[in-house]
């Protein structure tokens, strides 16, 4: 199935006794804490010491730098690989959050025989399944809404999301970030006819749609209170999958959207009444999110974009995205990687 569609393709992160007990099991612990810390470690669980500073770094990053917090390649196996190669029979999959309704990205294709899901992060899925498996279709694909992508990671749900995710400082206090893998930034989509040019002051009275949890919604409510956003603007209207705006925007319950636009530009190619406005407003990168202690499963993943960016990238840009972004990609491929220094 994958090997068609790679073909296919290329066509087209008690007392005062107690008390001194206390007080020297304390002051024992922090004189031994040096030598704990030096401990060697069995090689191969080297990244699973390195978890504790990519959160270190977090708690003081920007986000126009988030998308270096993340560790260097590596294709040593450790804790979190090894439970997924552990896995038998039906169950030895890789376990992905996904969406199954962003057009292009992940979505189910009506003209494949069993509406298979198709898309730009789809096939990023089955290559990280291919080196980590050996298999490209050893894949449970989860349909995860916009506002339980991080929740479906923490609780173990899914071994990681590839869902069009932002990385963000705040986000890196929750779960750990692969290195990006697409650039995009903000923008709002609107019906033609509206009087709506960009994220500008012609949002005043206007009713705008974003997904709970999105980069988007954040960035509307900071602007509004610093007030770079007009204060009539109603940016309440919130929706659990980010497609769910368009539905409103098609319903008039709304009169703009705002998205990666990325995501814009799909949506756009959905619906022919209503167009992207204006320039992007932010810049942002998607990465594959992980839980925070699953570093090695992070340094494959990073090993896995290496290679992707050389060999694999373009030819799914070119599938799936040069229709609607355009088929000069140079914008929308992330800068080379930078990782976290950690010795």
């Amino acid at each position: 199935m994958y090997a068609a569609r790679v073909r296919s393709s290329l066509r087209g992160w008690g007392g005062v006794g107690a008390m001194a007990v206390l007080c020297a099991l304390a002051l024992a612990f922090v004189l031994l804490l040096p030598r704990i810390q030096q401990t060697p470690r069995p090689a191969g669980r080297t990244a699973q010491a390195v978890a504790h500073g990519v959160q270190a770094r977090a708690g003081n990053c920007k986000d126009s730098e988030a998308q270096d917090q993340t560790l260097s390649p590596s294709g040593a196996d450790g804790p979190a690989v090894d439970a997924i190669k552990a896995r038998t029979g039906a169950r030895r999959k890789l376990i992905v959050g996904v969406d199954q309704n962003s057009y292009r990205w992940g979505y189910h294709n009506p003209n494949t025989q069993a509406a298979e899901l198709e898309g730009f992060d789809i096939d990023l899925v089955h290559r990280i399944a291919q080196d980590i498996l050996g298999d490209p279709d050893a894949v449970q694909f989860k349909a995860i809404p916009t506002s339980q992508r991080i929740s479906a990671i923490q609780d173990g749900r899914v071994d990681m999301v590839v869902r069009t995710m932002t990385i963000t400082c705040e986000r890196l206090q929750q779960v750990a970030f692969s290195a990006p893998y697409f650039k995009t930034g903000q923008q709002v989509l609107a019906p033609k006819s509206s009087s709506v040019t960009g994220y500008n002051g012609t949002l005043a009275h206007k009713r705008i749609c974003t997904a709970a949890g999105s980069t988007a919604h954040t960035k509307l409510d900071a602007d509004q209170k610093a007030g770079s956003l007009p204060a009539s603007t109603d940016i309440s209207t919130t929706v659990p999958n980010q497609l769910d705006c368009l539905v409103r925007l098609q319903l008039g319950e709304v009169d703009a959207v705002v998205t990666d636009g990325a995501l814009a530009a799909s949506q756009a190619a959905q619906d022919p009444t209503v167009e992207l406005k204006g320039a992007a407003f932010t810049t942002e990168y998607y990465g594959v999110a992980m839980k925070q202690d699953a570093s090695d499963l992070v340094r494959r993943v990073n090993r896995v974009l290496v290679g992707y960016r050389t060999s694999g990238w373009q030819a799914s840009y070119d599938m799936w995205l040069s229709a609607t972004l355009g088929k000069d990609s140079t914008a929308s491929k992330p800068p080379a990687p930078r990782y976290l220094r950690t010795s």
